[in-house]
């Protein structure tokens, strides 16, 4: 079963990957300056 991640990256703006039931990433998003903008608040389990 897939899942999504959340992280912070160097430039202290949050991303997402879709990772497969094996690990791999399989989708990336752009960056986004808060963790409550509309693509990652779908994801975000906080």
């Amino acid at each position: 079963m897939g899942k999504f991640e959340i992280k912070k990256d160097k430039s202290e703006q949050y991303r997402f990957n879709l990772k497969a039931g094996n690990g791999q990433v399989i989708l990336s998003s752009e960056a986004y300056k808060a963790k409550a903008s509309p693509p990652l608040a779908l994801v975000c389990d906080e």
